[in-house]
């Protein structure tokens, strides 16, 4: 299976290794499934399977027909996750059942994977190249008011 991917991965993950150094997945999206997505957190005692997750799916849509913005708000004490404007799914240091661990610098990843335990591998139905489409990644910092 196709298995395209926006994600954010702990800067220190060198020094700590994962999932002590988090991982915050804006979107992943199983091909298998073209209407849904998935936001989630991987840290230490709740990663891989155990992450904390959550989907979003389109009834009558499917996100391969169209652009998309996956966008998450992220602060000390929160995660928010969005699809085109609308929250779908808030976590906070309560939701996790370890350590926060998302409070320090992260690595943006955009990548198109295949196969793996999370879609399962291609067949010869699969088809090849894939594609994704960005048009644009965006980064805000809130500022404290002077």
């Amino acid at each position: 299976g196709i298995w395209p991917a926006f994600w954010l991965l702990g800067a220190d993950i060198d020094v700590v290794g994962w999932p002590q150094c988090g991982e915050i997945d804006v979107m992943e999206y199983r091909g298998q499934e073209p209407n849904v997505i998935h936001g989630s957190v991987h840290g230490p005692g709740y990663s891989g399977g155990e992450a904390v997750t959550k989907n979003f799916a389109f009834q009558n849509d499917r996100f391969d027909n169209d652009f998309h913005i996956f966008a998450i708000e992220w602060g000390e004490n929160f995660i928010h996750y969005f699809v085109d404007d609308k929250l779908y799914l808030e976590i906070t240091p309560e939701d996790v059942p370890g350590e926060w661990v998302y409070d320090h610098p992260f690595y943006i990843i955009l990548n198109v994977a295949v196969g793996g335990n999370y879609v399962g591998f291609p067949t010869a139905d699969t088809p090849f190249p894939q594609t994704m489409l960005v048009d644009y990644v965006r980064v805000y910092e809130e500022r404290a008011s002077k």
